[in-house]
């Protein structure tokens, strides 16, 4: 009896069959790998644009602060030597 055709053609068979699957393992995982960078692709735009957000948020409300402080703020002005409060000046037109 000749067993070892048979045997070889099983043989060739399994190993298709492993390259197939190995082939076949080898496609899932660059699409799961593609998945994965589209999804951090994805994530990393919402955070960009959450952190521009907040970032102009929180320069609007540093101007709106600064506009507030700077219209509590006493527009008088001192004599830089004596200290004294110096009378707002005018000014006249001669040609008046």
């Amino acid at each position: 009896m000749n067993t070892g055709g048979f045997r070889a053609e099983e043989a060739r068979r399994k190993s298709q069959e492993r390259l197939a699957a190995d082939r076949q393992r080898g496609v899932q995982a660059l699409k799961d790998r593609d998945k994965a960078l589209v999804a951090e692709a994805a994530k990393t735009q919402r955070l960009r644009a959450l952190r521009l957000a907040k970032e102009a948020s929180d320069k609007e409300s540093a101007d709106r602060a600064a506009a507030v402080k700077a219209a509590a703020k006493p527009k008088s002005t001192r004599h830089p030597k004596s200290g004294q409060i110096e009378p707002p000046r005018t000014f006249s037109n001669p040609a008046c």
